[in-house]
């Protein structure tokens, strides 16, 4: 083959690995995975404004797996009025807590369906007064909760920071399932028993953290705490429909923490 043939022969190999790059790189592109999030809204600074949804389309190949990386990036680059509360991420402090595909939860810890033929449902927590948005006005959740007296109390003065006040490992297990609860109001906000009397009834989450200080040994005041729950409405609104326990994001069990105040109510008063 002259030098002349073998020229053009190279140069025609050179066009075809060009061309053929040049398809390579002007594939069509994978299709984008956009995701739809109705969100509840309601400003009440703004004169006439009424709840209703809003729709956002965020790009899931762009957001983070939970259903609060959406929110984040919806109020981050679509929509900064947008109103939430959020701290840790990591289903810790509750302050996320909101009404997700019909349940109550965490938006911290729930993961969002990949399925983009169906949209996010977003709504505060239900039956609470709404501040702005989805935060729930959690005022009167947490005067309850402090009306149980939520700390340790005793007979005898201690010396705190000098002496221990040591248990048995049965002891500190039974506090097992109740010292994790965080205050979400999750549980307390899908009980129907509190949606009819939340005045009165305290709720599966206060409940729970009443029993945890009725369960702890070195708490002296058993009798004491279970009289000022002894009313018709503190405890007793709770008809066992275990809507909190299905829901808590936690794990925890607050309709069996109510059942072992009744059974104490029953022993001691």
């Amino acid at each position: 083959m002259s030098s002349m043939a073998s020229l053009r022969f190279s140069n025609v190999r050179l066009l075809a690995g060009a061309l053929t790059r040049t398809k390579a790189t002007t594939a069509p592109l994978p299709a984008t995975r956009e995701k739809t999030f109705q969100i509840y809204r309601w400003n009440p600074e703004k004169p006439g404004d009424k709840p209703h949804m809003d729709s956002y389309k965020v790009n899931l190949d762009e957001c983070g797996p939970m259903v609060l990386d959406a929110l984040m990036k919806i109020k981050n680059e679509l929509d900064p009025t947008l109103t939430f509360r959020r701290s840790c991420r990591e289903g810790i402090c509750g302050s996320c807590s909101m009404n997700i595909g019909g349940t109550n939860t965490l938006a911290c810890i729930s993961r969002i369906d990949p399925d983009t033929s169906k949209s996010v449902k977003i709504y505060p927590l239900p039956h609470m007064y709404v501040v702005k948005d989805l935060v729930p006005d959690m005022t009167h959740f947490f005067d309850q909760y402090a009306s149980v007296q939520p700390w340790l109390q005793r007979d005898t003065d201690i010396d705190y920071g000098k002496e221990q006040l040591h248990q048995t490992v049965d002891d500190r297990k039974k506090l097992d399932g109740l010292y994790e609860c965080i205050l979400c109001a999750c549980c307390s906000t899908s009980c129907p028993s509190y949606w009819w009397n939340s005045d009165k009834y305290l709720g599966p989450a206060v409940l729970l953290q009443s029993y945890r200080w009725l369960a702890d040994s070195r708490d002296h005041k058993t009798k004491e705490r279970l009289e000022k729950l002894s009313d018709p409405f503190s405890v007793y609104r709770c008809h066992t429909i275990m809507n909190c326990t299905k829901t808590c994001p936690k794990g925890l069990n607050p309709g069996k923490a109510i059942a072992e105040i009744k059974k104490l109510m029953a022993k001691h008063l």
